[in-house]
């Protein structure tokens, strides 16, 4: 679960959401083997976990495998992750600040009024150009489909519209 409340986050669906993501981008066996993904590099698998070890600030360690920076629970890449610290006045990269971004690129993609809604579809499509593991993401990399994604948002508590 993420480390803000249901109430921080604005509501439940986003907290599950934000579970959903991480389930895809970086899955259940490295969740379940690091700091529930906050303290997880990117290229990270199953029985080979690669963490960092201060919140103190994005660790910055580029996997020249992956070409990319990509750190913690929503793999957020160094840049953006400077970029957006003083906008949003996040002291650290700690559980709760990385939560807090994730639910900034949220509000930026539009995918808060439809994952309130219990809008997943529309809510996925509208965050796949963000994470690359999303159904729909234009980045050539694996995705995972969208019935796994709604099994993992389902799990975490996440409502789906009745309609």
């Amino acid at each position: 679960m993420p480390r803000i409340s249901a109430d921080q986050a604005g509501g439940l669906n986003r907290c599950a959401l934000l579970d959903a993501i991480a389930w895809s981008e970086i899955g259940p066996d490295v969740l379940n083997n690091s700091d529930d993904g906050y303290n997880v590099l990117v290229g990270s698998l199953p029985g080979a976990v690669h963490t960092f070890s201060s919140y103190a600030d994005h660790p910055g360690i580029f996997v020249p495998a992956c070409n990319s920076d990509a750190a913690g629970r929503a793999q957020i890449m160094k840049h953006w992750w400077d970029a957006y610290k003083p906008i949003l006045h996040l002291p650290d990269f700690s559980p709760v600040s990385q939560d807090l971004y994730a639910i900034q690129q949220l509000r930026e993609s539009h995918a808060l009024p439809l994952i309130d809604a219990g809008n997943l579809e529309g809510a996925v499509a509208a965050i796949a150009h963000i994470w690359a593991s999303l159904p729909g993401s234009p980045y050539g990399q694996h995705t995972n489909t969208f019935d796994s994604i709604k099994a993992a948002y389902l799990l975490a508590g996440g409502q789906l519209s009745s309609t």
